[in-house]
């Protein structure tokens, strides 16, 4: 068997990582006078490296997150420096999701509720948790067309499943007449059992009048604080000084 023809044969046992690196492996192993064994490690840790990388690619893919870029090391503490950043490193640390804990992001608009939150689905998803991101009227919006199509079911079954669910801009925009009770589901579903993080630019004082059931907002909040944890964002917003500044340099 010559190379062509092993490569093309480590590709049909789908280890593409071994095929794509082997040439260079040989090469390295003649040059160095690599044991075989040695020769087979590298091979073998370029193949998992390989397919951990794929994996991580896919589920950034399948979280979905508006903002993919954002994490933690591009997020400045110092702008709004009374932030409790201990809190922040905790639960990118995924601790609470191994709890099964929720959280909760509560502060105005453009204090960085939304960046935090993906930074910590990002880290999530390295740790080797599956994430799904959705803004509040997006999720609805799916879930009303998974009611429209039958699949209601199976869509309520894979939110419940998602060892993460990240449901962002609560507050952002007007919702469905079912958000109250379809929110409530969601989230007794997964009480216990998943891990739920929700940002939201209104203070919960506000919730029961903004979904127009205090009954359903009252559950609700019981069961995210239950287990939560609430990390308060603020008061300074950084698309008011980016406006600001872009206001003064003209």
């Amino acid at each position: 068997m010559n190379l062509i023809e092993l490569e093309r044969s480590l590709r049909q046992l789908r280890l593409g990582g071994m095929a794509t690196v082997l040439q260079a492996r040989l090469h390295q192993a003649q040059s160095e006078a690599m044991p075989p064994i040695d020769l087979i490690a590298s091979l073998v840790a370029d193949e998992l490296t390989r397919r951990s990388d794929r994996l991580l690619e896919r589920r950034r893919k399948q979280a979905a997150f508006r903002d993919p870029q954002k994490s933690l090391d591009n997020f400045d503490f110092t702008f709004n420096p009374k932030m409790n950043r201990s809190l922040v490193f905790d639960l990118a640390t995924s601790t609470f999701i191994g709890k099964r804990e929720d959280a909760l992001f509560l502060g105005p608009g453009g204090t960085g509720k939304s960046h935090l939150a993906q930074a910590i689905g990002l880290a999530a998803i390295q740790q080797g948790y599956r994430v799904i991101y959705r803004e509040t009227h997006v999720l609805l919006d799916d879930l009303a067309e998974a009611v429209a199509e039958g699949t209601r079911k199976e869509f309520m079954e894979s939110l419940t499943a998602v060892p993460l669910l990240i449901i962002d801009d609560f507050g952002m925009r007007k919702l469905p007449l079912t958000a109250a009770e379809d929110l409530l589901e969601i989230i007794m579903r997964r009480y216990e059992r998943a891990s739920t993080l929700l940002t939201s630019n209104r203070p919960v004082e506000d919730w029961g009048k903004l979904l127009g059931d205090v009954a359903a907002v009252t559950a609700l909040l019981d069961r995210i604080l239950h287990h939560g944890h609430v990390l308060k964002c603020g008061p300074r917003s950084w698309r008011t000084k980016t406006a600001i500044s872009a206001g003064a340099t003209e």
